[in-house]
C-alpha cells in the first residue's frame, strides 16, 4: 500500500519508496513493479505522474488525476521549489552552490545548479581505509535544475558521493555500509515539494516521512538531529 500525502480532484502525492521506478521504460527492464500501476489499483483513478524522481531515491512524488489537467500542473511544478535530504561521504561545507554542466543522454551539455546546507557532521569510532575512523554529512539540498541524476552527479563531483549510490557513488563506502550494517539503500530522499496550487491560487507544500531505513542509519551513525523534525 502506497503512502498518501496529499489529495484532491487534481492531484495525488506519494511517498514513494526507495528502489520503486515511477513508470515503465526502457532503462528499467528488471521489474514488472512501478508506482503508476501500482497507485491506479490503489485508488481506482486514472494517474498520470507530472515529474519524475530516480528509481532509487524516495520521497515526494505527484500525480495527476486527469490527463487534461496534467499539463497545466507540470507548467506550475516547473516553479516548485524541491528539498531533499542525503548522507554523503566526508564533512561538507557548511553551504554551498554547485554550478557544473552534465551530459545528457542525447550526449548535450546541460547547466545545472544545487544549492546544499549542512544540517549536521558526524564521526564514528570505525576505521574506514587510512582513517582511524568515519565521516559523514547530514544534508538539506535544493536543484535548481532538474537534469538526470543531478544531486547524485554533482556531490559525486564534489567527491562526497552519496551513500548507497550505485554508479555514481564510492563502491568502497557501499561495501563498508553493507557489510557492517547490511544497508544497500540509497540515502537521498525526496523530502518537501512547494508550489502554487493553480486552482485555489494558494501556496502547496507536501512534505514525506524519512523511510525507517533512512532513520536506522541516522541512528547508526550517532546524528544527533531530532528525527521527528525531519
Amino acid at each position: 500500500m502506497l503512502e498518501v500525502l496529499f489529495e484532491n480532484e487534481h492531484i495525488i502525492a506519494i511517498n514513494k519508496p526507495h528502489g520503486l521506478a515511477v513508470h515503465k521504460s526502457k532503462l528499467v527492464r528488471n521489474t514488472t513493479v512501478f508506482a503508476l500501476q501500482l497507485l491506479r489499483d490503489q485508488i481506482g483513478h486514472y494517474v498520470s505522474p507530472i515529474h519524475r524522481i530516480d528509481r532509487k531515491t524516495s520521497g515526494v512524488l505527484v500525480f495527476s488525476k486527469t490527463q487534461s489537467e496534467t499539463a497545466i500542473i507540470q507548467k506550475e511544478l516547473q516553479k516548485s521549489q524541491k528539498l531533499y535530504l542525503a548522507i554523503v561521504r566526508g564533512f561538507t561545507p557548511k553551504s554551498g552552490i554547485i554550478q557544473k554542466a552534465l551530459v545528457n543522454d542525447k550526449g548535450v551539455l546541460q547547466e545545472a545548479e544545487t544549492t546544499y546546507k549542512t544540517i549536521e557532521y558526524s564521526e564514528i569510532n570505525i576505521a574506514f581505509g587510512n582513517h582511524s575512523t568515519s565521516r559523514y554529512s547530514l544534508l538539506c539540498i535544493e536543484p535548481s535544475t532538474g537534469r538526470k541524476h543531478q544531486i547524485r552527479r554533482h556531490f559525486n563531483h564534489l567527491r562526497h558521493p552519496i551513500i548507497g549510490d550505485r554508479p555514481h557513488g564510492c563502491n568502497k563506502q557501499n561495501r563498508f555500509f553493507l557489510n557492517t550494517w547490511n544497508m544497500n539503500t540509497m540515502l537521498l530522499h525526496a523530502k518537501e515539494l512547494a508550489m502554487h496550487n493553480p486552482y485555489s491560487n494558494q501556496p502547496l507544500r507536501i512534505s514525506a516521512p524519512l523511510s525507517s531505513e533512512f532513520k536506522r542509519m541516522l541512528v547508526s551513525l550517532n546524528f544527533k538531529t531530532d528525527l521527528l523534525n525531519l
